[in-house]
């Protein structure tokens, strides 16, 4: 097993396009379903499922879900996006604009943004692998109103499952977007889903057919954001 911090340090999204031909290894996912059963749960609840959705029949079906970006989402994301590599590092948080479709990154364009209904399709096209992570948000633990404790426990679920994927080479995307209430509506339709799950979000797994683009990775340095006994100490 690679050194920890490694993984964490290389683990990173992967928007490329995924290799329809080549699947994920029964063994791997195994694996990567394992890490998930390991995850750190409020309360041990362990509330969640995952649908792992394999067949390219389905996977077509899901994709053909009509969906929409919001106006909301572009108009949140645009506010913390940097235009250049230099503003960037310096800001040290947000995201580079260039990794997303120019209608996102111009509020200009935001209805024609918003228009657009291909969204899932575009993201889903040859993923031979879809894992979906369902709660039921009636069950919480004692006293966290808000299901606070829940969803750091999904995540989790999400960070165990990424760092074996991360470990064992395959590539690995969160979609928030299954979250939507249209496209979850239609999402447990087609996959029978009980009525009283949610979904928490999706992750798309898989190979990618070309390199992953070099985007500049910033964080905080440590010293920005510890404090030593008191807020006002970071001595």
């Amino acid at each position: 097993m690679q050194d920890i911090l490694k993984l964490m340090w290389e683990r990173h999204s992967a928007r490329a396009p995924f290799d329809p031909q080549r699947p994920v290894a029964t063994r791997d996912l195994r694996q990567i379903l394992e890490a998930a059963r390991w995850s750190p749960t409020a309360h041990n609840m362990q509330n969640f499922e995952i649908i792992v959705v394999d067949d390219a029949k389905l996977l077509e079906t899901l994709g053909e879900i009509e969906s929409h970006i919001s106006k909301e989402f572009i108009q949140e994301n645009y506010e913390q996006l940097s235009f250049s590599e230099a503003k960037l590092r310096e800001k040290k948080v947000g995201i580079l604009g260039t990794m997303f479709p120019p209608t996102w990154t111009d509020p200009a364009k935001v209805n024609e943004a918003v228009r657009e209904t291909s969204f899932l399709n575009r993201t889903i096209r040859g993923s031979p692998l879809l894992l979906i992570v369902v709660y039921d948000p009636k069950k919480r633990a004692p006293a966290s109103e808000g299901d606070v404790l829940g969803f750091m426990s999904l995540g989790c679920v999400m960070e165990n499952m990424w760092l074996m994927a991360q470990s064992l080479g395959i590539d690995f995307m969160i979609m928030s977007v299954f979250s939507a209430d249209s496209i979850e509506n239609e999402v447990k339709r087609v996959l029978n889903m009980p009525e009283n799950l949610k979904i928490a979000y999706a992750c798309r797994l898989g190979y990618s057919v070309s390199a992953p683009a070099k985007y500049p990775r910033v964080r905080r340095n440590v010293e920005d954001f510890t404090h030593y006994n008191r807020f006002d100490d970071r001595a």
